[in-house]
């Protein structure tokens, strides 16, 4: 964290509409969807450990965020309902997400489109414990 770092005043979990709303004061308001979170998780098994090892997440469209923890002052780990949970998002990270949400998710979908792949699942859903 350094003094450029933006840190979220509120952060709300939408469970009916599968969205987190991050508020960083006044009206710089955010709202990241739980499939958007997840299919950019930072995890190693998403981004993997180097450029060109990233591994394409499909299927996650009904996935939702379970519990939130915090890490330390610098980041939020979040429990997906499809039992991911090793990603950290720093406070940097989470701002860039919310600063690049309409580039990240039109390349994302234009990847899926290019691998045949879909956002819809293709197996059983776990349904998140209201």
């Amino acid at each position: 964290m350094n003094a450029q770092t933006k840190v979220p005043v509120t952060v709300r979990l939408h469970r009916a509409s599968r969205t987190l709303e991050l508020g960083y004061g006044g009206d710089e308001t955010y709202s990241l969807s739980c499939e958007f979170l997840r299919v950019n998780s930072p995890s190693a098994e998403v981004r993997g450990h180097g450029p060109g090892q990233e591994t394409l997440q499909s299927g996650k469209r009904l996935v939702t965020i379970e519990r939130i923890e915090t890490v330390g002052n610098y980041a939020l780990q979040f429990h997906f309902s499809d039992g991911h949970d090793s990603g950290i998002f720093s406070w940097d990270y989470l701002y860039g997400l919310c600063r690049d949400q309409q580039r990240l998710w039109a390349d994302y979908l234009a990847r899926l489109q290019l691998a045949g792949a879909s956002r819809e699942p293709t197996g059983p859903v776990l349904i998140a414990r209201q």
